[in-house]
Formats: C-alpha cells, sequence, structure tokens
C-alpha cells in the first residue's frame, strides 16, 4: 500500500499543529514519508498552519505541491492545539487520527507503535508515554498524578502524542487547550486506552510555545474538565448539596444566637449577618443549580439530535 493520494483515501491521518516551525517542517515531511511509505496501510499528513509568522506558509505551499500524501489547513490567527486539530480532523479522510507535534521531538518512525492496537481493534484511544529526559519533566508528573488521582485514568503519561479513532473526536469536546485531557474524557465516555512509550528528542530548531505561564491555566483546565465530568450531567448534585449545607449552618448559626441572646442575656448582632450570608449564598446555590440542570437538559437534546442526525446521514449514504 503506498502513501495516500488525492484518489486513494487513507486508512490514517496524521494531524500535525504548527506555529512557526518551518526549519522542521521539511525534515518532518521526508521522515514521514520514510518512514509510512513501506506500511501496509496508506497515511496522509494534515499540517494545520495555526498563524505562523515565520516562513511555514510557503514551506507547506511547496511541500504540499511536491507530496500527494501532505494536505494543508491554514488559521490566518494562532487558535491553539484544540482549534487545529479540530481544523485538521474536518480536512481529514482517515477513520484513525493521530497528533503529532511539527518539532521533530518525537519521531514520525514511531507512528505505527500507536496505531497498531486501534486497527487491530484492541482500543480506541492509544496514548504515548514518554520515554527520555526532557523539560519540565516535575510539571508533567505533577499534572499527571492530579489526573491520575481526580479521574481514576491509569495511565503514565496524558499529553503526549497519541493515536484515536474519529469516533473519539466527534464525541470528545475540545475546547480551548482542552486536547490535554482528550484521554481523561474519552476514558469517561467509555472509550478503550492503550498505552505505549514513544522516545522522546531534544528540539532540533525552533521554540518551545509553553512556558510557566501556562500552568496557572492548567491547573484552572483541570478543575473544569473534573467538574464537567463529576457533575456535568447532574448539576444540582453539587449545587443543591452545596446550598443545603451553608443553609443548615446558617440554621444552626440562628439556633446558637438565639440560645446566647435570650438565655446568657448577651446578644451579638455578627451572628445576624452570618446567619443572612450563609442562607442566602445556599439559595443562591441553589438557584444556580436550577439554572444547570436546564443547562444539562438542553445539552442532553442537543446530542439526542446529533446522534438522529447522524442515523439519518448514515441511512441517506446507506440508500446511495
Amino acid at each position: 500500500m503506498s502513501l495516500a493520494t488525492a484518489a486513494a483515501l487513507p486508512d490514517v491521518s496524521i494531524l500535525v499543529p504548527a506555529r512557526d516551525e518551518a526549519e522542521n517542517l521539511p525534515e518532518l515531511v521526508r521522515q514521514a514519508q520514510t518512514a509510512l511509505r513501506p506500511l501496509p496501510y496508506a497515511c496522509e499528513l494534515v499540517i494545520v498552519n495555526d498563524g505562523s509568522h515565520d516562513a511555514s506558509g510557503p514551506v507547506l505551499e511547496q511541500l504540499a505541491r511536491e507530496h500527494a500524501f501532505v494536505r494543508t489547513v491554514t488559521h490566518r490567527a494562532p487558535r491553539g492545539i484544540a482549534d487545529a486539530l479540530k481544523s485538521g480532523a474536518d480536512a481529514a479522510r482517515g477513520r484513525v487520527l493521530v497528533f503529532w507535534p511539527a518539532d521533530l521531538q518525537y519521531l514520525p518512525a514511531d507512528i505505527p507503535r500507536l496505531v497498531e492496537p486501534i486497527l487491530a481493534g484492541d482500543a480506541d484511544v492509544v496514548t504515548g508515554a514518554k520515554q527520555g529526559t526532557y523539560e519540565k519533566r516535575f510539571v508533567s508528573s505533577i499534572y499527571n498524578g492530579l489526573c491520575r488521582w481526580l479521574f481514576g485514568v491509569r495511565v503514565t503519561d496524558l499529553n503526549s502524542v497519541k493515536a484515536y479513532t474519529r469516533e473519539v473526536m466527534d464525541q470528545v469536546p475540545l475546547r480551548p487547550d482542552w486536547h490535554r485531557f482528550m484521554v481523561v474524557i474519552a476514558a469517561a465516555r467509555g472509550f478503550r486506552l492503550v498505552e505505549r512509550p514513544v522516545p522522546l528528542h531534544p528540539r532540533r530548531a525552533g521554540k518551545s510555545k509553553f512556558g510557566i505561564g501556562r500552568i496557572p491555566v492548567g491547573v484552572l483546565d483541570l478543575l473544569s474538565v473534573w467538574f464537567q465530568l463529576r457533575f456535568g450531567r447532574k448539576p444540582m448534585l453539587f449545587f443543591g448539596l452545596s446550598g443545603a449545607a451553608l443553609m443548615f449552618l446558617g440554621f444552626l448559626v440562628g439556633v446558637y444566637a438565639l440560645i446566647e441572646r435570650y438565655v446568657y442575656d448577651h446578644g451579638n448582632r455578627a451572628f445576624l449577618y452570618l446567619v443572612l450570608l450563609l442562607v442566602i449564598a445556599g439559595l443562591a446555590l441553589f438557584g444556580f443549580g436550577f439554572v444547570g440542570e436546564l443547562v444539562a437538559d438542553v445539552r442532553e437534546q442537543l446530542r439526542a439530535l446529533e446522534r438522529e442526525v447522524g442515523r439519518l446521514r448514515e441511512h441517506g449514504s446507506n440508500d446511495r
């Protein structure tokens, strides 16, 4: 089986988000061609130019003209990896998608190792476990440890290269920067996970796009994903219980204030303010819970509508 062409549909589409990686792109394509050509299934390379300010645009145009298995997508402004993966998936034609950076820290020769369990029917998502020394190992270990503790997903490395079926891409919401949580979201949706070791190499050219300032954003995203998976379908479970606890605490404080006022004849106006604060906060949380239930109901209806549209499309294609 040769590499994919305009006429030959691929089985595997490698999605490559690239921002200011002009120096690495020709070598990436060369290595991909060497690694993918001998495979028994067809592959294509979908490179997403995510608002690059260097010469990535002209370089990609030249590579697409020279290599039929290379396809390109362009973002006019930087939109992040999650949006780049979504744009690449929309343009891709394969049933198996692979997230692969353009910085050559991961070599294309390791792509078949990730794809094999999916093609064999043993997994829906295969995540790579980084092998070797690399920067930000301490931060990565904290992130992976928190994810394993919060989500119970027993894999070594959640933020690495990965292969997954198109169904995973269709069902996992890719909000900005949420590509890091694709594995935990997919696991929560019941998809099968497998991990494979992947060597990590030093960056040859270009600069890393990740700095220390991304850590607070990552922590907030982590809490947001945890809340969505835990309470997204039952928001009243969180807001209702929290509101009930605050109102019950306000009731106890009120009882104590009455005892202090009429038994010990010593009033304290601060207790009155505290009771009001606790009761009002509890009622507000209850209100958030009711609104959240309405939003969750609308979301479930939209999901049902999407499934129905998918079934209609499937029947329509079968009828043809």
